[in-house]
């Protein structure tokens, strides 16, 4: 090939791959290998690969990896190749207290279950109130945040797989400043909020709100300034991870290595996961979901009945019984999306 044809051949190799970029998610980590089939663009294949590996090395060395996360005994079996992937949101490991408790041992501020069906067209996120009033393995009828406090990360999990009847494949637990520093990475998040109100010196407006890292915390933490307190949490919470996930498959991002390299960085470090959930994995899963857009992020919450207050003053969340046996029905099945369809408008 002459060096006019292999030059042409690189740059629209270059372009194709750019253009690919920006149409898919995680496609650049396999760009070198797609390169190297068709026969061009070779060194771009080698600078592309390097890049990703980079990432990859950054994430393995930044995030921290979680002793025994997974609970002892009889567990629920895997649900084929669908993947259940716990988020825990806590105070403890930034030595943050959100809430002004002081609670020993910290609490898990935010739980979150991201279920990836088998079909991959999808991404569902449920979340869990965080006082619900649920069964702890060995503690009795409490609040599901208190079962952090007693046993981390391990009885966490065993908790939310009872209440789920589903099995936890993965674990990610992040502090709160973790939701600044990828903001900040990502160059801000959109996120649309149901009403107006003011929280920690920040002033959000109903609908459009562009957060920097400072605003996000005071975003997702506020209960206070609503009269349903965790209610309009949990929809800031979810209305703030659709806009990272937005935001993080926006060409903005995918087309700049430096804020790709940023993201990875700020969130890794403040990151920590099961051991089995390292760099290779995330890319095998993102490569399975390079299919879908931001649109195909899809949140609810574990269906609650009203309130209740116990013997000794504490106020918690009822769920609602029919309806989280329905929602175990269809994590158990890889019917979720179903599940969200029939949910009231």
């Amino acid at each position: 090939m002459s060096e006019r044809r292999a030059a042409r051949a690189a740059a629209a190799a270059a372009a194709a791959a750019a253009s690919v970029g920006r149409r898919r998610p995680f496609l650049v980590a396999l760009v070198a290998t797609v390169g190297s089939l068709v026969g061009v663009a070779t060194v771009l294949a080698v600078v592309v690969a390097l890049f990703v590996g980079g990432l990859a090395r950054s994430f393995d060395r930044h995030t921290e990896v979680l002793a025994d996360p997974f609970p002892a005994g009889t567990r629920p079996a895997a649900t084929g190749t669908a993947e259940n992937v716990l988020l825990i949101g806590s105070d403890s490991r930034a030595a943050l207290d959100p809430d002004g408790d002081h609670a020993a041992g910290g609490r898990s501020d935010t739980l979150v279950l991201a279920h990836v069906p088998a079909d991959r067209r999808h991404v569902h996120l449920v979340s869990i109130m965080r006082d619900s009033w649920v069964d702890v393995p060995g503690h009795g009828a409490a609040k599901i945040n208190a079962a952090y406090s007693w046993g981390g990360v391990p009885l966490t999990v065993q908790t939310v797989e009872r209440l789920l009847d589903v099995r936890i494949d993965h674990v990610a637990e992040i502090d709160f400043a973790g939701f600044a520093a990828m903001t900040d990475a990502l160059g801000g998040v959109t996120v649309q909020s149901s009403e107006d109100f003011t929280a920690r010196g920040h002033h959000f407006v109903r609908g459009a709100n562009h957060l920097d890292g400072a605003e996000a915390l005071a975003f997702v933490r506020e209960r206070y300034a609503f009269p349903d307190a965790d209610h309009t949490r949990v929809r800031n919470q979810q209305a703030f991870l659709r806009g990272v996930f937005r935001q993080a498959l926006s060409r903005g991002t995918l087309t700049s290595p430096g804020r790709l390299r940023d993201f990875v960085t700020a969130t890794s470090a403040h990151l920590a996961v099961d051991a089995g959930l390292d760099a290779p994995t995330l890319v095998r899963l993102g490569w399975s979901l390079r299919g879908i857009g931001a649109d195909d992020l899809v949140t609810g919450t574990v269906p609650t009945a009203g309130s209740g207050t116990t013997a000794d003053g504490q106020s918690f969340v009822r769920i609602d019984e029919p309806e989280r046996r329905a929602l175990a029905r269809a994590l158990r099945s890889d019917d979720l999306q179903h599940w969200f369809d029939d949910l009231p408008r």
